[in-house]
């Protein structure tokens, strides 16, 4: 487990897929904000949840974050796009509705760089998010990510169009931190 004081990242676990399905999956406009594909009906069983284990990939890093208090599931937390060649990665966290606004996601983001950064050897990492996630954004920008762009109405998001933000991190960036 990678770990700060609140929360830890380690590997997805069976009993951890019903409870992200439910409070992560099921929350047809909490989903339609975390993700660009669009939301339909699935079961948490039978291989169909997108929270289900699976086997390590070299493009992704997909970890539940835990709450080091309870040790609860808080939520999930990954690397995407993984490219070895050009040493960079997207990075992405979502988290329960009961564990948001505890300074959890700040560290989540930090712990997601120490990963990227110091285990995988990258140079640089990325995130999109909706313009209005002001959480998301202030976690990234404590890590010292900055803006890079503004995509203006490129995402569809339960009924609307949305701005996304675009943010990047070099290693030397963060080292400096």
């Amino acid at each position: 487990m990678i770990s700060g004081h609140l929360a830890g990242l380690r590997a997805r676990l069976p009993e951890d897929v019903p409870v992200l399905h439910a409070e992560l999956y099921e929350d047809v406009v909490t989903r339609s904000r975390a993700d660009s594909r669009p939301w339909s009906p699935r079961s948490a069983t039978g291989g169909h949840s997108p929270y289900e284990v699976g086997a390590p990939t070299e493009d992704a890093a997909v970890f539940t974050v835990v709450d080091l208090a309870s040790a609860e599931p808080a939520g999930e937390a990954l690397l995407w796009g993984i490219d070895t060649h050009n040493r960079c990665a997207h990075l992405g966290i979502s988290l329960r509705p009961g564990m948001r606004g505890r300074g959890l996601g700040q560290e989540v983001v930090q712990l997601l760089c120490r990963y990227g950064f110091t285990v995988r050897g990258l140079g640089r990492l990325q995130l999109e998010t909706l313009a209005d996630n002001a959480a998301m954004i202030g976690a990234a920008r404590a890590a010292g990510f900055v803006q890079e762009g503004l995509l203006r109405r490129s995402a569809w998001v339960y009924g609307s169009f949305q701005d996304e933000v675009v943010m990047g991190l070099l290693a030397e960036e963060w080292a400096l931190r």
